[in-house]
């Protein structure tokens, strides 16, 4: 079983890159084989180039600037994603991996007449870990969960129809505690022990 890891945050001690560390040995004690993606340690260019667009509708697509990410994700069995929330959303450099990754000929085909046709059924598994500073109710009440719906909604389309999707976050941020925080990280364990 293949998982692909794909963690969005610039710091090396952010509480990002802790729960990512918590994933990763979760699931390697499992037996799984976890491939890392470090988007900012990679130095990933999160912008969708004229010419990228341009040959959106061509066919076949040309992934070719970022064709290692692409046979890393269709490699995948499974995909978790650890990022902050930013302005209620994720970090830019995640949004652009998506923009120049999951593309057509990889993440989905277009349909005949329009729509969109599933590309990554390989994937069973998204799982999202995610920070925001603002309080659960505000998140969701107030601003709708914006990355919860754009992923699970947006990005579950082009994976297995039966795909599992579930995502844990972390309010509060800014009145965080050692506590509060440790125990997030062993609900992260718990979820990750299933996934």
């Amino acid at each position: 079983m293949r998982v692909l890891l794909i963690v969005a945050h610039p710091l090396d001690d952010s509480f990002a890159k802790a729960a990512t560390a918590r994933v990763r040995s979760t699931l390697e004690r499992r037996g799984m084989e976890v491939d890392l993606i470090d988007l900012y340690a990679d130095g990933f260019d999160p912008r969708l180039t004229g010419d990228e667009r341009r040959g959106y509708f061509a066919s076949p697509y040309d992934f070719g600037a970022v064709e290692g990410y692409v046979d890393r994700l269709k490699a995948a069995d499974k995909l978790a994603l650890v990022f902050p929330q930013w302005w209620f959303n994720m970090p830019a450099i995640l949004k652009g991996f998506f923009d120049r990754v999951f593309v057509p000929g990889v993440a989905f085909d277009h349909g005949p007449g329009g729509g969109l046709i599933a590309g990554l059924t390989n994937i069973d598994a998204l799982y999202v870990v995610s920070s925001t500073g603002a309080p659960w109710w505000y998140v969701r009440l107030y601003m709708g969960d914006p990355a919860r719906r754009q992923i699970g909604r947006g990005m579950r389309g082009v994976l297995n129809p039966k795909s599992r999707f579930r995502m844990l976050t972390l309010h509060d941020m800014d009145k965080m505690t050692t506590e509060r925080a440790c125990a997030f990280l062993d609900r992260v364990e718990r979820a990750f022990l299933k996934f």
